[in-house]
């Protein structure tokens, strides 16, 4: 086993690594994607300015996620320069490659002098970050390979320290895996999709083995920390939550908590997951055939569907006790690490089926692909030219679609707003599915912003939120007060028949359209009460 500790050189590479990543970031520029333009940036400025009592729906069902996440990278970009917080961000989702080395560099069981196993576990957490949606999401604020650094972190404690946990002093044991744990919590705590991680690092802390004493000692261990992390970031939302609409997930499973404020509804995104058994069992193959199964975020990779086939060999195979006896990944890493993905695999089918969610399956591909081809009955060489033949055929069929990114420039978001006469005395509405929630955050604070028509809400929907809507636009007009309308560009016959639910007519010589330093062209239009 290689030494526990690092050396200068390890130390130079992983700050080697995060530097390159920060570059990358940088050169790739500004993420326009729809997310970031619909909520991401919205989203932490509602918070810090306290609007979640003054807007309504503006970022659809997202102007109620948690925004906790979005807040550092939000403070960062209107508080330094673009490019320091594209740099920071970037650093942070290479952080990847930190527990992927660390886990390599335990587990590998090749013939190979130490330096070379160094060198092996190096170019597994580089193969691990150049994942066709993973290069995509650099950059972006998906998020989804920044949350993948907490849950590998840790993993990565369970695999260092598989030893202690399985056979040592059972105070250790508690100690390790409630970090592991919390970590784990935290992911989900930020970001509720990663919820079938926890799940799986349940079955990780199975797969440590030990006596009954250490197996119960870990998962209550770990366990407790798991939902002590999700409380400390998720927790204070979801009460906040519960006190301002009567359901702590608003809207979601609406069904249940019958918020008054939105439809009994689940207000979910089912559309990717899998209804029938043998769309469940081949849903890997499908989705590397056709991204469009899996997400709305085109790629090509084939890398998870060829770990996902050679697990279940290898399985088959260390069920019938006809596995090699010459792994190429210690035996007790690999258990660990099937557990957690098969677990994590099984929970997001049946709940997300959205591809992104899981891009950490991209980043442990290379490691679950040798630890399943090292377990079948084969020569060594036979194997080594199996994985050769598969890291090139990963590399070489591999795409990613990059989303269009915008010039690094400050201030980071910017719209050519006409000027506003009366912002004291201004109502906006926005309408329609555009995501517009970037925009809000450029107009004057006193403004409110209401949308009146969207995903989320609709004007003949017949909730108490659009009822409330509607008084207080009644409200505004009594009182003397302006209306202005904000609309995608091309979606002005939408708007024209929202608005006429609410007795409002458009102005239409007086539209004037701009746009913003991202990304779309908008309407801007001053709204009378419709005669």
């Amino acid at each position: 086993m290689t030494d526990a500790r690092l050396t200068a050189r390890e130390y130079a590479f992983f700050g080697l690594g995060l530097l390159f990543w920060a570059g990358f970031v940088i050169l790739l520029g500004k993420d326009t994607s729809w997310d970031f333009r619909n909520y991401h940036w919205y989203g932490p400025y509602a918070l810090l300015h306290h609007r979640m009592a003054m807007d309504v729906a503006v970022a659809h069902q997202a102007s109620y996620y948690n925004p906790y996440l979005d807040v550092p990278f939000y403070w960062l970009a209107t508080h330094t320069r673009a490019w320091i917080a594209l740099g920071v961000l970037g650093a942070v989702q290479g952080a990847n490659m930190i527990p992927l080395y660390l886990m390599a560099r335990s587990a590998l069981r090749v013939q190979a002098s130490p330096s070379d196993q160094k060198i092996m576990a190096g170019a597994l957490a580089l193969l691990g970050q150049v994942g066709a949606l993973t290069l995509t999401e650099f950059g972006t604020t998906y998020y989804d390979n920044v949350m993948s650094v907490l849950v590998l972190a840790g993993l990565a404690i369970l695999v260092l320290n598989r030893e202690a946990l399985r056979i040592g002093p059972l105070g250790r044991a508690a100690v390790l895996s409630a970090a592991a744990g919390l970590l784990t919590g935290m992911a989900m705590g930020l970001k509720l999709p990663e919820m079938p991680f926890c799940v799986g690092f349940a079955g990780a802390l199975v797969a440590l083995g030990g006596d009954w004493k250490h197996q119960g000692t870990r998962l209550v261990a770990g366990g407790l920390a798991g939902v002590a992390g999700f409380l400390i970031f998720s927790g204070p939302w979801m009460l906040y939550m519960y006190h301002l609409t009567g359901n702590p997930l608003f809207p979601y499973f609406n069904e249940y908590w019958r918020s008054p404020l939105a439809l009994p509804a689940p207000y979910r995104d089912l559309r990717f997951v899998p209804a029938h058994f043998w769309r469940q069992l081949f849903f890997p193959i499908l989705f590397t055939l056709d991204w469009h199964v899996a997400d709305d975020l085109g790629f090509q990779d084939i890398r998870v569907c060829i770990a996902y086939l050679l697990v279940i060999a290898a399985a088959a195979v260390w069920l019938v006790r006809r596995e090699s006896r010459d792994p190429l990944l210690d035996k007790r890493v690999t258990g660990v690490l099937f557990a957690f993905c098969a677990l994590s695999y099984f929970e997001w089918l049946k709940t997300f089926a959205i591809y992104r969610y899981v891009i950490l399956f991209e980043m442990i591909s290379p490691l679950l692909i040798i630890g399943a081809v090292g377990l079948l009955p084969a020569a060594r060489k036979s194997r080594y030219l199996m994985l050769g033949a598969i890291a090139a055929c990963c590399l070489l069929s591999a795409r990613s679609d990059f989303l269009e990114r915008a010039p690094v420039e400050d201030p980071y978001v910017q719209a050519a707003l006409p000027p506003i006469p009366r912002p004291d005395h201004t109502m906006v509405l926005m309408t329609g599915d555009a995501p517009m929630g970037f925009i809000a955050t450029t107009l004057p604070e006193q403004i409110p912003v209401l949308r009146i028509d969207g995903w989320m809400v609709q004007p003949r929907d017949g909730t108490l939120i659009t009822r409330d809507m509607m008084r207080r636009v009644k409200a505004q007009l009594a009182g003397g007060g302006d209306l202005y309308l904000i609309a995608d560009a091309g979606d002005m016959p939408r708007a024209h028949d929202a608005l006429a639910d609410y007795h409002l007519a458009i102005r239409w010589p007086e539209c004037q359209q701009f746009d913003t330093n991202l990304i779309g062209t908008y309407q801007w239009c001053p709204l009378a009460k419709k005669t």
